[in-house]
């Protein structure tokens, strides 16, 4: 018996005064069941995760104190796949009928200030800088680039479709197309990635309810079954957020592995994928994550790019809502957020950034550190 998504509900991404996370995530858990046409008391359980909006379970308080079983998740930006993840099993094991997965934050101003300690490494490596992700990205994408041939100009054209995308979508926060000569020539953040190349945490909420295959049916509502829901974390020798070197062997990171294992689960390949949502912390991101994810060969990005490929109306649309660059990232958020674009998608509700045609298999890919990935596949 499939997994189906029933319901979906997003709380507007970006700043949003006067609003705490928790409140933007019970706004999304609402318009979830409202669309589903369920009531909170029809929940069995609920997975969900903030990491600076306090404990999701509190959500409670204001949708309803039913009793259900309800798991608080805290797995860096992998967190709302990780909840996904817990509301998929629930379902899958036949514990439950009916499954919330949510996820809210909302972040100070500023660059994230994670502490050494918390992620098991020494204080110098903090003192040098490379806790603060933008040095660590830059770092890794420059490797990349001189190993595979990327070129500056592959990052800017993935800030573009970035923003064009946004500027379509409803939920997003940055809604103003930028062209490429403002993002190369705009200000240097980390070498080689500029400002307009970053993602900037954010605020929001993400709401989904699944139910089984039957209970679906019997909501009468339109079946997209969550084929796949794999997370998996990385191997030795996997260069990830936060290593404090490279080996000289290496290991395959948390992307590849969950990304072959969520293809096998649904039974499809990459070939047959009409969607998708990439992790896209920064610009170099999405680029590496395309051949991790198993679209395209390391180097091939930059033919990719020139072609317009991952553009809606392309042969594999990439972050069709703008992903984090447009969308910013609130951590408990965020992977949901590619989950409820690829609902959408499948819908064939996106309107001004609907992907063409009868889009059939979509695929979300979340990253989170120190080396956790989270892999979903739907199916219309």
């Amino acid at each position: 018996m499939d997994v189906c998504i029933v319901g979906i509900g997003i709380h507007p991404f970006g700043r949003t005064e006067g609003v705490s996370g928790l409140e933007q995530g019970v706004f999304a858990a609402r318009q979830a069941l409202a669309d589903a046409g369920l009531d909170w008391a029809d929940v069995n359980c609920a997975y969900g995760g903030s990491d600076a909006s306090g404990k999701a379970d509190i959500m409670v308080n204001h949708l309803g104190l039913t009793g259900l079983q309800f798991i608080n998740v805290a797995n860096g930006c992998a967190t709302g796949g990780s909840a996904l993840f817990g509301a998929y099993s629930a379902i899958k094991s036949g514990e439950f009928e009916v499954a919330m997965a949510v996820g809210f934050d909302k972040h100070p101003r500023g660059s994230f200030d994670p502490n050494p300690a918390d992620w098991g490494l020494p204080q110098w490596y903090g003192d040098t800088g490379f806790m603060l992700t933008t040095q660590f990205f830059a770092a890794k994408i420059q490797r990349y680039m001189a190993l595979h041939g990327i070129s500056r100009q592959s990052l800017a054209l993935v800030a573009e479709k970035a923003f064009h995308n946004g500027a379509l979508a409803p939920h997003s926060w940055r809604k103003q197309p930028v062209d490429v000569d403002t993002i190369l020539n705009s200000q240097m953040v980390n070498d080689p990635l500029t400002k307009f190349m970053f993602c900037s945490p954010a605020e929001g909420g993400v709401a989904l309810l699944l139910a089984s295959e039957q209970r679906a049916r019997a909501l009468g509502v339109p079946l997209v079954r969550l084929k796949a829901a794999i997370v998996r974390s990385r191997q030795q020798g996997s260069f990830e957020v936060f290593a404090p070197s490279i080996d000289v062997e290496r290991g395959l990171g948390a992307t590849p592995i969950a990304s072959r294992a969520a293809f096998e689960a649904a039974g499809v390949g990459p070939e047959d994928v009409d969607v998708a949502q990439l992790q896209d912390t920064e610009s170099g991101a999405e680029i590496m994550h395309m051949a991790e994810n198993g679209f395209c060969a390391d180097g091939d990005q930059e033919k990719w790019l020139t072609e317009r490929a991952t553009w809606i109306g392309g042969r594999l649309p990439v972050n069709t809502d703008g992903g984090c660059l447009a969308c910013g990232e609130p951590i408990g958020a965020s992977g949901l957020r590619q989950v409820y674009e690829n609902v959408v998608q499948l819908r064939g509700a996106g309107g001004a950034r609907q992907v063409p045609g009868t889009p059939r298999i979509a695929y979300s890919h979340v990253y989170g550190a120190p080396g956790i990935s989270g892999v979903t596949i739907l199916e219309r």
